[in-house]
């Protein structure tokens, strides 16, 4: 019993720091927090952060797997309630622009993360839910065009990338002008125009 109260009390301990990376992310630069930083944003000691991260390499894997997770809860599965196509594009639209909006601190690390040259710890797995996310919109898509809903002249893989260029433009918008709300705002606007682009004319 002692060893799971134990076990948990770690798990708890560890789903706080990854919240609380997540929240300093949103606040400061990524690729200049430190394990002092971090540790004092959840009132640990370094030596104690260590305990449940061996290093920040460990923890920044770990919050990329807490990102991967958020994704596939949140965005993923949020397109398999609908049978139309372009309704679940929709959806999985809103429910990611959403999902940022109320945690910045996500697109920031991603971002960061992408952007070193070595493919290895939480770049990897970045690398898969992004790869995943595009698998997912180009099924959508070739769904659309087999339901009648979606052109079938459309170039997929253009309009997979014009799909995800929307998204992330957003995104890249409401942190240059530190405004996320922004990004909630203009989302269903910005997606009337993509379907305006790939829809069958009625």
């Amino acid at each position: 019993m002692e060893k799971k109260r134990a076990y948990e009390r770690t798990e708890k301990r560890q789903a706080e720091t990854i919240e609380a990376v997540i929240e300093l992310c949103g606040s400061s630069n990524p690729s200049t927090l430190t394990t002092s930083d971090i540790a004092k944003g959840i009132n640990l000691s370094q030596g104690a952060l260590f305990k449940h991260f061996p290093n920040k390499g460990n923890l920044w894997e770990a919050v990329a797997k807490w990102m991967a997770k958020q994704m596939i809860d949140k965005v993923f599965r949020v397109s398999e309630q609908y049978q139309s196509p372009i309704r679940a594009l929709e959806a999985m639209f809103l429910a990611h622009i959403s999902f940022i909006s109320k945690k910045p601190g996500v697109p920031k690390l991603m971002l960061g993360e992408l952007q070193k040259p070595d493919k290895v710890g939480a770049r990897v797995i970045i690398d898969h839910v992004l790869n995943d996310y595009r698998d997912r919109v180009i099924l959508l898509l070739r769904e659309g065009v087999l339901k009648n809903e979606i052109r079938n002249d459309i170039d997929i893989e253009a309009a997979a990338i014009s799909y995800l260029g929307s998204v992330q433009g957003l995104i890249i918008q409401s942190l240059i002008l530190n405004d996320m709300a922004m990004a909630k705002d203009y989302a269903a606007r910005v997606f009337e125009i993509f379907k305006a682009g790939i829809e069958v004319s009625r």
